[in-house]
């Protein structure tokens, strides 16, 4: 029988969705839930973002409009499948060279287009 080889974690990639994750928990009113294996971050029980993060692995989906061009034009991105791509879902792949900032603005733009009128007021309180 021969032994299957798995290569070590990509550390870089790894440390990037913990970035990710830890920014989607932070903003108001966020849960994680794990519909079909993947983190879904849901703001008032709505999804804003979806992630499937393995070791050498990260991609996510994201809601876009303004952000939507330059989202598309990230090595790897594309509409996101299932028909979300045609309501604004853009998936991404990011690596680890990837700008974290710009995938935070991405996540951001996400959220808004999700989140209640309320909450997007504590938002904005808080900054």
């Amino acid at each position: 029988m021969k032994s299957k080889r798995t290569s070590p974690p990509n550390k870089k990639l790894v440390d990037l969705a913990k970035k990710l994750r830890d920014h989607a928990l932070g903003l108001p009113e966020t849960t994680e839930a794990f519909p079909w294996g993947e983190s879904a971050f849901k703001v008032k029980g709505k999804s804003f973002v979806f992630m499937r993060a393995d070791p050498n692995d990260l991609s996510f989906s994201v809601k876009l409009s303004k952000l939507r061009k330059q989202a598309l034009a990230v090595p790897g991105s594309e509409p996101t499948h299932y028909g979300l791509g045609a309501k604004g879902w853009v998936t991404l792949r990011p690596t680890a060279k990837t700008s974290l900032d710009l995938l935070i603005s991405f996540v951001d733009e996400s959220y808004r287009a999700i989140a209640p009128k309320r909450v997007l007021e504590q938002l904005a309180g808080s900054q």
